[in-house]
């Protein structure tokens, strides 16, 4: 059934009613409440998101804290329970600006100066409190029927940084109360998977005051991240592509010919070397470009499949930086893919195919999304459109299903992008295929076809794991730290019960080396269960040797599985092989 709204209202909450109707009414309850407890709140903005809602708020010189959540969830329960009706009108421009200063809203009246002259503004009032919006929303406030405040963060006014730090407010809303215990329930299971609290104490990374948004890996994160990258580097050997390693910093020129220094430059870092304005790269992709326009090439060469694991730098507003999630510098797993047009179909197919071998290795589903020309692009409207049938045309080679989403494409180009979801349901955007006319074009990049004539080849940019940094912080998520063995940072622990079973299971720790089995011994004076919590819970050890005076007397070691807790006897000979195998095939 279609809801269908009236006056930019609806009466109840039916069980098909949009979340953003739900979600944006509960912003303006949260604010009419804010303001009931601090009246000198002055209020930016208070839009619906994807997850929840949120409102920006000058709050003057009262610093809120998550302390104070409860007593403003409370005022908004007692809104609800007034159920009080929620009123639309309109005012002409000059009037909704008069009624803003009136009411004390800086912020309100320096969006509408932002609008036209001849705009209509409109506006929802439930009770003593008016809000400047454009709808829909519940009819009445008893219609918001479960949320619950989250947490509280700094946001800048228009997310400017040059403007002032507002406090935003989060919050959830759902159609039933049970829906929104499902999602509390699940954010408890995401606390506990958290990859900073994780990482931390499995010393993967860290993340420190000194660097925002530059995050350092340690050892054990370092073993992690080598694994994945060496499993990285074979699949790409056997799908054809060799790897390259462009500069970090090229000159400003470079750019401003990709078409970046005009579309992206507010992301980018700068310098000046010998009085020349250099960038550190964003992207990868100019470089490559350089690396095949250095030489002549033949259509016979094509497709050329250039892959670089290249580290990026970009600017990220200090309060959106998480983790391992949004960072400032983070390593793509770029490859770029120069080809004839007659080859574009079969090429975003094998590209489909690696990116579905990666994912299936780690157990993810996913969705495709379809991302069409945005506003601010570059090129004809005939090369975007060829662009986007080679896309479309290959999702339909293949059989796949996927979303259109409208105007969010590159700026030079269209794209497919891999959703995966991960074992709490959550969706991470990783893969991509983007499909370039435009940059060989700028770089005016050729081959020599089989007629001798010189013709532009197209280019597919794509990653798969996306950013290894943040593919890193999904699967700490998703496997809780639990990491399959040929991923674990350590994938044997070794735990000697006393000192008479020290020297053999130092002899059993040496062959486990030698095997290139990613080892530890843990001799020190606890007790064997502080041990065993500790290898099991926190380090996470897919295997622990427990080595007693028995299994010095047999020749033997006990093996504890993580994986079902029990516990195995067998010769070290035959744990090796069996061990070196499952790490060999990546189990």
């Amino acid at each position: 059934m279609k809801i269908v709204y009236k006056d930019g209202l609806v009466d109840e909450c039916p069980e098909n009613l949009e979340l953003e109707v739900i979600r944006h009414s509960a912003a303006h309850i949260l604010a009419q409440a804010v303001k009931r407890l601090y009246p000198q709140a002055d209020f930016g903005y208070g839009p619906a998101t994807e997850k929840g809602f949120h409102y920006d708020i000058d709050m003057g010189d009262v610093k809120l804290s998550e302390d104070d959540l409860p007593a403003i969830e409370e005022e908004m329960r007692r809104i609800v329970k007034e159920n009080l009706p929620i009123k639309p009108f309109i005012l002409p421009r000059p009037e909704a600006i008069a009624l803003m200063e009136e009411r004390g809203e800086k912020y309100k009246v320096e969006h509408i100066g932002d609008l036209p002259e001849d705009a209509q503004i409109s506006f929802y009032q439930q009770g003593e409190y008016v809000d400047m919006c454009t709808g829909p929303h519940l009819r009445y406030t008893k219609a918001l029927k479960a949320f619950k405040l989250t947490s509280i963060s700094g946001a800048y006014w228009k997310n400017n940084a040059e403007n002032k730090m507002l406090t935003r407010i989060y919050g959830v809303a759902f159609r039933t109360q049970a829906e929104l215990d499902d999602y509390l329930r699940m954010m408890e299971e995401a606390a506990k998977r958290d990859h900073r609290r994780i990482g931390k104490e499995m010393d993967l990374f860290m993340l420190r005051d000194e660097a925002p948004g530059f995050p350092f890996f340690l050892p054990k994160g370092m073993e992690l991240r080598n694994a994945l990258v060496d499993y990285w580097h074979e699949i790409h050997r056997a799908a054809g592509y060799v790897e390259i390693k462009t500069p970090l910093i090229m000159s400003r020129s470079l750019w401003e010919t990709s078409g970046h220094w005009d579309h992206y430059k507010d992301n980018m870092y700068s310098t000046k070397i010998d009085d020349e304005d250099f960038c550190i790269k964003p992207m990868n992709c100019p470089g490559g470009v350089l690396v095949y326009g250095s030489k002549p090439h033949s259509y016979r060469e094509l497709p050329m499949r250039v892959a670089e694991l290249g580290q990026v730098h970009r600017h990220e507003m200090r309060g959106a930086l998480n983790g391992l999630f949004r960072v400032r510098t983070f390593t793509q797993d770029d490859a770029h893919i120069f080809m004839t047009p007659d080859q574009i179909t079969d090429e975003i197919m094998g590209v489909v195919a690696l990116i579905d071998q990666v994912y299936s290795k780690f157990g993810f589903e996913y969705f495709i999304e379809l991302s069409t020309r945005p506003e601010d692009s570059m090129g004809s409207d005939e090369d975007w459109e060829n662009a986007t049938n080679g896309l479309i045309g290959a999702l339909k080679k293949l059989g796949l299903d996927y979303i259109v989403n409208e105007g969010d494409g590159a700026f030079y180009g269209p794209k497919i992008d891999f959703h995966l979801r991960d074992c709490l349901g959550r969706t991470w955007q990783c893969g991509t295929i983007q499909l370039d006319f435009q940059m060989p074009l700028n770089f005016d990049l050729e081959y020599v076809d089989a007629d001798g004539t010189r013709k532009r080849p197209v280019m597919i940019h794509r990653v798969c794991f996306g950013s290894i940094e943040r593919f890193i912080g999904i699967l700490t998520e998703h496997f809780a730290g639990k990491f399959p063995t040929w991923l674990a940072p350590v994938q044997v622990k070794v735990l000697p019960i006393s000192e008479k079973s020290e020297d053999y299971a130092r002899a059993a720790y040496d062959a486990l080396f030698a095997a290139g089995v990613r080892v530890e011994i843990d001799d020190r004076a606890e007790t064997i269960k502080y041990r065993i919590r500790e290898a099991r819970q926190i380090d996470r050890v897919p295997y622990m040797l427990i080595v007693g005076e028995r299994d010095v007397e047999n020749g033997t070691v006990s093996i504890r599985d993580r994986a079902t807790d029990q516990t195995e006897t067998m010769s070290l000979e035959e744990f090796v092989a069996k061990l070196t195998k499952e790490i060999a095939e990546r189990i």
